[in-house]
């Protein structure tokens, strides 16, 4: 092992394998479906082909070229070199490590190096990407691959000075990407005397280039000035404080990478599951960003979870460093045992969940998503309007609901806004509100309380575009606003929250989104508070939405149920006379 990492780690050295003919033919079976892929997956290797095509246009980009080392002044192949790198690295635990073994990249881990590392800026010569996500289950060595690139970045990168951070929500989970590395670094004895690297119990260290690599646990201190930021199990993080002071701090590097690491999560008001949906902008082309690189390993929408054919394509690591056999049993007792599917989907599936008693499907309440849907593309049309108005310093909403007929079936459509007081977004705790704020999901009010009179304005300029048959709303919050909506000459319903109510528009909402009828407007804060619906349900299998904590917030939700209540019922009154009109009885 000495002799090999001698000589295969020089900037000269000739890699064994084509690393980069690896990556391009599992890009091929990717596209060609050889291989198992999810949506997610198949955008990325296509993204890849288009790229490589305008690099042979004279894009500024390019792959793979021959690049110099700063130090020894050698050619060298970016791609080429970071792979073989990793190849050299000592396995630390298991079977493989017990027999001394090196790493052995996958298919699909040589395309995620070779594309981080291997597109290079024509003009600067300095890498393309400065932010790489990569979404898989559990066990398919994603710390493994953490380690790896952190190694890399300490020893090999060029950077003098290099700080390189593991960072996470607690020490435990800062050391899952640290301690492999130090492990790698403690057994590869030629490693360590050709980079100069000190493995000390706290960090990494190379005293000839005065770089380190160290776990770090919140925000890394003043004056830290990440060369590469590794970033585990993001889905943890309530906030984004930890990825923005990463992020922030780059700005003196020529070259530096921000790694996100992570499975899926249950909080998609967190900042993890707003990092995944912008990523799958850019994986389709809506968001135009070339120095961000992600990956998706995950069930499509429509999989079938209980399949095994469902659980090999979400894990490109099946039968490798996941066991087959574990992952089948814990298959089975996840179709067994309700309890436990949600917690299978997250760590093995990588799909997001919501309440441990869900109202509606997640995924196909995304699906549902229309961000093109407005209030004006309804003009004229008849809507019910729900407002959730019970507390005042926290989130209210209000929800338009349309009704239109297609292909002979009836369609709902939702179009909601949200507000709360200015002093909720800016505690510390709800960096998604601040998000949501920026996004336009969320209307921000002065003050420590909500301003009932913006909603009251909203909904009547909206009647300015839509015929409004009622405002229902919760008796709790419509003392302040009811009358003077009636004032207005508006038809205000006040709405018991009781199972009565709330049942059988619940049961609705939920049939419609599983049958593709139900329409949103993409609201991130909607959703949110859609998934956080726990559903309560008597002895007579009537419905009643609750929620498992204070903070998480159901009002959107709870808005449309009032709205689709009314709407039903106006639905039903509508059915009536026009059975009159067809066959009039008359006394």
């Amino acid at each position: 092992m000495t002799s090999d990492l001698r000589q295969d780690c020089r900037s000269d050295a000739k890699p064994l394998k084509d690393y980069v003919a690896i990556a391009t033919r599992y890009v091929h079976d990717v596209i060609d479906g050889r291989v198992a892929a999810c949506r997610w997956v198949r955008l990325a290797c296509e993204r890849h082909l288009r790229d490589l095509a305008r690099a042979e246009a004279g894009w500024v980009y390019q792959f793979n070229p021959e690049l110099v080392d700063v130090k020894t002044g050698k050619a060298y192949s970016p791609a080429q070199r970071v792979c073989r790198f990793a190849e050299l690295m000592p396995h630390i635990k298991g079977d493989w490590a017990a027999r001394g073994e090196r790493i052995r990249l996958e298919a699909w881990q040589v395309f995620v190096l070779v594309s981080i590392f291997g597109w290079i800026n024509r003009e600067t010569g300095k890498r393309r990407f400065r932010v790489a996500d990569l979404y898989v289950p559990r066990k398919n060595a994603k710390s493994t691959i953490a380690a790896v690139v952190g190694l890399y970045m300490l020893a090999l990168d060029g950077e003098f000075g290099a700080e390189v951070y593991s960072g996470a929500t607690s020490l435990a989970q800062a050391r899952e990407v640290f301690r492999p590395a130090l492990l790698m670094a403690r057994k590869s004895a030629e490693f360590r005397a050709r980079y100069g690297v000190l493995p000390n119990a706290s960090n990494l260290a190379v005293v000839e280039t005065n770089s380190k690599f160290e776990p770090v646990i919140g925000k890394p201190g003043d004056g830290a000035s990440p060369s590469c930021a590794i970033v585990d199990e993001y889905h943890e993080h309530k906030t984004s404080e930890l990825y923005d002071t990463m992020s922030t701090g780059m700005g003196a590097r020529s070259q530096p990478l921000q790694l996100m690491i992570t499975t899926a999560g249950d909080n998609i008001g967190g900042p993890c599951y707003v990092h995944q949906v912008e990523l799958q902008k850019v994986l389709e082309g809506v968001i135009e960003n070339e120095q961000r690189f992600g990956i998706i390993y995950t069930a499509d929408a429509e999989d079938d979870w209980t399949e095994l054919a469902t659980l090999i394509k979400a894990n490109p690591n099946y039968g490798v460093s996941v066991n087959a056999d574990y992952l089948e049993a814990q298959l089975r007792e996840a179709v067994n045992d309700p309890r436990k599917q949600n917690v299978f989907k997250k760590k093995h599936l990588n799909i997001w969940v919501n309440a441990a008693s869900p109202w509606v499907n997640l995924a196909n309440l995304q699906a549902c998503g229309d961000k093109t849907l407005q209030l004006e593309q309804f003009r004229g049309e008849q809507c019910w309007v729900g407002l959730d108005l019970a507390s005042k310093n926290d989130i209210a909403s209000a929800a338009w609901v349309f009704r239109r007929q297609v292909d002979g079936e009836w369609h709902y459509y939702l179009v909601t806004r949200n507000y709360l007081p200015e002093a909720a977004v800016q505690k510390p705790e709800n960096g998604h509100y601040q998000d949501w704020v920026h996004q336009g999901y969320l209307t921000q009010t002065a003050g420590n309380m909500i301003d009932l009179r913006q909603i009251e304005e909203d909904v009547v300029a909206s009647a300015e575009v839509n015929v409004i048959a009622e405002i229902p709303m919760d008796s709790w919050g419509s003392r302040e606003i009811a009358p003077s909506l009636q004032a207005e000459g508006f038809a205000v319903v006040d709405v018991p929250m009781t199972v009565r109510n709330l049942s059988e528009p619940m049961k609705l909402i939920n049939a419609l989104i599983d049958a593709g009828r139900f329409h949103h407007d993409g609201n991130l804060a909607t959703i949110w508070m859609f998934s956080n619906v726990e559903v309560f349900e008597d002895r007579n299998e009537n419905i009643f939405p609750r929620k498992s904590s204070a903070e998480k917030k159901i009002d959107a939700a709870v808005a449309t149920i009032l709205a689709v209540g009314r709407a039903m019922m106006g639905a039903e009154s509508d059915a009536s006379f026009d059975d009159f009109l067809n066959s009039p009885v008359i006394a």
